[in-house]
């Protein structure tokens, strides 16, 4: 049975009619065009793999520490590290991410000044504040759209992905209509199977999924009286389809069992690690667009006790997916970028009810971005000694995602398709410096 996460996800039957049309040139509701790009940029990216820091991170205790600003910015987590780069130093719980600066570049300039979970979720993947009635899509959409089945891709797995359950803040797909929402996948890859919803059954293993098959077969009279009718033959090919998700090559992406021990080891044995190898997986499967929505970082109580817990977990699945697409020679043509709706309070809420915890905040906070055409061992911008205002290059959500779009070979300066017709642009202009040229 296949199970709808949310309304902001499709289903398998969803799925293989999405399949079903980009073959055929179709959309639904009507003919579907190959949207022109003329002004687009040779891609250097394949692939995109966000890992959404759901709730927002703290920038201090990640990569902007300030060890120089005191107990009442740092709380316990004092300490800056050395990387594998000469003078970039990063949080002292990320040891293993230490050793592979050299693969990422990270922006600690980040600002939008919104303190608002949804707003800010909006405004950090459409690169666009609400309002004036139109709700844009978010990068994942997009990239869905332009890379899309209308643009050659044939897998059966959808080309826009969730790792395991969509944020619900707002509509993924926007104005660009159901058919470009993600697929969330629901389950836990650190299960021993992996549930993908529609796909895997629980309880239900392959071999009672084929007697399941042939029983169909065995009572599907009228089928067998009918075979050369076109209706019978379309039903045929969606079975195919069906069972090759369930049962074929497509669905054993979602199969983490081929993986060695060692391996699966290396990514953690909890949730954000399995979806780390799920989504270089995905990328190596061709999937253009991947998200890791990962939870718990909304840290207003108990701060320090959840980093302490939290951060080693993104240590080892974070530079373990890092490694391991550079080991495959992945790492060039698939974009990963690291980061959430907002930062969080520099300045440590001692004060009750928080008693050590940080609240939102979105004038100041990092992103990191890796492999796909962005360079490695840098950092972009700065902020204060405190970590509370832009220093210096302030960046822009439309600056980040626009240069995203750049090195997919998508045209950020180009139409954006919606059912007004406007003559929309795909990102705004900026309000700073632009585009992250300097690591492009």
């Amino acid at each position: 049975m296949t199970r709808n996460l949310s309304k902001g996800a499709i289903s398998r039957r969803e799925m293989l009619k999405l399949g079903a049309l980009g073959a055929a040139g179709l959309a639904l509701g009507g003919p579907r065009r190959a949207w022109a790009q003329d002004g687009a940029t040779p891609a250097k990216a394949k692939s995109i793999i966000q890992i959404w820091m759901w709730g927002g991170p703290s920038h201090l205790d990640t990569f902007d520490p300030k060890p120089s600003a005191g107990y009442e910015y740092c709380g316990s987590l004092a300490k800056a590290i050395p990387t594998n780069v000469d003078g970039i130093q990063i949080g002292e719980s990320l040891p293993l991410l230490a050793q592979q600066a050299d693969k990422y570049a990270i922006i600690r300039s980040m600002t939008h000044g919104i303190n608002a979970h949804e707003t800010a979720s909006y405004v950090m993947q459409t690169g666009r504040e609400p309002g004036g009635g139109l709700v844009f899509p978010c990068l994942g959409a997009v990239v869905s759209l332009m890379k899309g089945y209308d643009h050659g891709y044939k897998g059966l797995i959808p080309p826009y992905i969730v790792l395991t359950e969509p944020q619900g803040r707002f509509s993924e797909a926007g104005f660009l209509g159901p058919i470009y929402k993600p697929f969330a996948t629901g389950g836990d890859p650190n299960q021993k199977r992996f549930e993908v919803a529609g796909v895997i059954a629980a309880g239900v293993s392959d071999e009672r999924q084929k007697d399941r098959r042939e029983l169909l077969h065995t009572l599907d009279t009228l089928g067998k009286a009918m075979p050369a009718d076109p209706r019978f033959a379309k039903l045929q090919q969606c079975e195919e389809k069906a069972y090759d998700l369930i049962l074929g090559d497509a669905g054993k992406v979602f199969d983490l069992s081929t993986e060695t021990d060692e391996l699966r080891d290396r990514y953690g044995r909890n949730t954000f690690g399995q979806s780390c190898l799920a989504a270089r997986r995905l990328v190596e499967l061709g999937v253009p667009y991947v998200t890791i929505n990962y939870k718990g970082w909304d840290t207003h109580k108990q701060h320090f006790e959840i980093m302490r817990r939290k951060l080693p977990e993104m240590d080892r699945g974070m530079a373990t997916l890092l490694q391991d697409l550079a080991d495959r020679g992945l790492l060039d043509s698939t974009i990963v970028w690291w980061g959430g709706e907002f930062g969080r309070t520099p300045r440590v809420q001692w004060e009750a009810p928080w008693n050590g915890g940080r609240g939102h905040y979105g004038a100041c906070f990092s992103v990191v971005v890796a492999g796909g055409g962005f360079k490695g061992g840098q950092v972009v911008g700065a902020s204060d000694a405190t970590g509370e205002h832009v220093a210096e290059r302030p960046v822009y959500p439309q600056d980040l995602l626009g240069s995203i779009y750049q090195l997919m070979g998508i045209d950020p300066d180009g139409p954006l398709p919606n059912p007004r017709g406007l003559a929309l642009p795909l990102t705004l202009p900026s309000k700073g410096k632009g585009r992250l040229t300097e690591i492009m």
